[in-house]
């Protein structure tokens, strides 16, 4: 299984986020990718870098998923945020048109507000260059998939499934998940995008919620409770050519690895019909009982039927790394994933 990461996602490391009302140690931070390394390093896994993360090929690709502004947005955002008399070392909003707004703002404030779903994507000098790395790790494990790879893995952070076609959110800015699906989608006909993320995968809905190639399944703790809040009921289905081709199965909070698995087996069993001919895994490993952001409480060994399952697929497979935090746990679990899908 071919490996990417590459090095310059350290440059978005904001220190802080907003919790519940008050700046807290961000767990979004280069930490986690140093975490996971280890343990695919432990695994005898190597770690190659993407050939380039600023390519004119991934601006064209990214556009296949978010709109043309919204890129501009993250590029030119900071720079012109620091242009403001008094303006903070870190871009973060203090504005939302919440219920939608009538007109797309040209103040740097405004479009933050726009842009920014919540406080947890704070923007920093470095930030879009790591936010690219990231994606073009995705793109890298995708494109390892067309040239005749049967799996290969990304390690992306920032992630991305919470990031929409012009929207940020999550600790997510641009959509690796849906990057890698569309890249996929350039030689295959149908591909699935399986979530198995503590959260929802509200950004990667919101991108293919109304197409009928892409299937999106997601596994996470019910949102009446939990982050996103906003999306992932099971009444989600999709619209017009994509009506049935989405499918969330929210869990209690607390849910055990024995439920989780279940629930996959669910997940995988209504996807049968869509006849997939290639899978993105937006491999969570949040789940786990010790996260920092839980609300599910898997135990590290959980994770290996989880990675023997989605193996079981028999399909072209990129697993594009999504949440989990820095704890003694974090590396473990992605060890037993992949002790389960090798």
């Amino acid at each position: 299984m071919q490996c990417f990461y590459s090095p310059a996602q350290d440059r978005h490391a904001p220190p802080t986020f907003l919790l519940r009302g008050a700046p807290a140690p961000s767990p979004e931070r280069p930490e986690r990718a140093e975490r996971l390394a280890d343990a695919l390093t432990e695994l005898g896994l190597r770690l190659e870098s993407p050939t380039s993360i600023d390519s004119p090929g991934l601006r064209r690709r990214l556009e296949t998923i978010h709109t043309p502004r919204y890129l501009h947005f993250l590029e030119t955002i900071h720079a012109r945020w620091r242009a403001m008399p008094g303006a903070a070392e870190l871009v973060a909003p203090n504005v939302h048109p919440t219920g939608g707004g009538h007109h797309y703002p040209e103040h740097p404030v405004g479009q933050a507000g726009w842009h920014l779903h919540d406080m947890a994507c704070p923007i920093g000098a470095g930030s879009f260059a790591g936010i690219l790395a990231s994606a073009a790790s995705a793109e890298a494990a995708a494109d390892a998939v067309l040239a005749g790879e049967r799996s290969a893995y990304a390690l992306c952070r920032p992630p991305g499934h919470h990031a929409g076609p012009e929207r940020a959110g999550g600790f997510c800015f641009l959509n690796n998940s849906a990057l890698a699906a569309s890249i996929l989608r350039e030689a295959f006909a149908r591909v699935a995008i399986i979530d198995v993320d503590l959260h929802h995968g509200n950004g990667t809905q919101d991108i293919f919620y109304t197409r009928g190639d892409v299937w999106t399944g997601s596994l996470h703790a019910d949102p009446s409770e939990f982050y996103p809040f906003f999306w992932g009921g099971a009444d989600e289905r999709g619209s017009g050519d994509g009506e049935g081709a989405n499918l969330n199965i929210p869990l209690s909070i607390g849910s055990n690895g024995v439920r989780f698995n279940e629930a996959l087996e669910q997940l995988l069993e209504s996807m049968k019909a869509f006849r997939p001919e290639a899978v993105v895994v937006a491999l969570g490993l949040d789940a786990h009982k010790d996260d920092p952001l839980a609300g599910l409480t898997l135990e590290t060994e959980d994770f290996t039927p989880i990675g023997a399952r989605l193996k079981a697929l028999d399909l072209p497979t990129v697993l594009v790394q999504e949440g989990g935090y820095p704890t003694v746990s974090l590396g473990k679990n992605l060890a037993a994933f992949m002790k389960g899908f090798r």
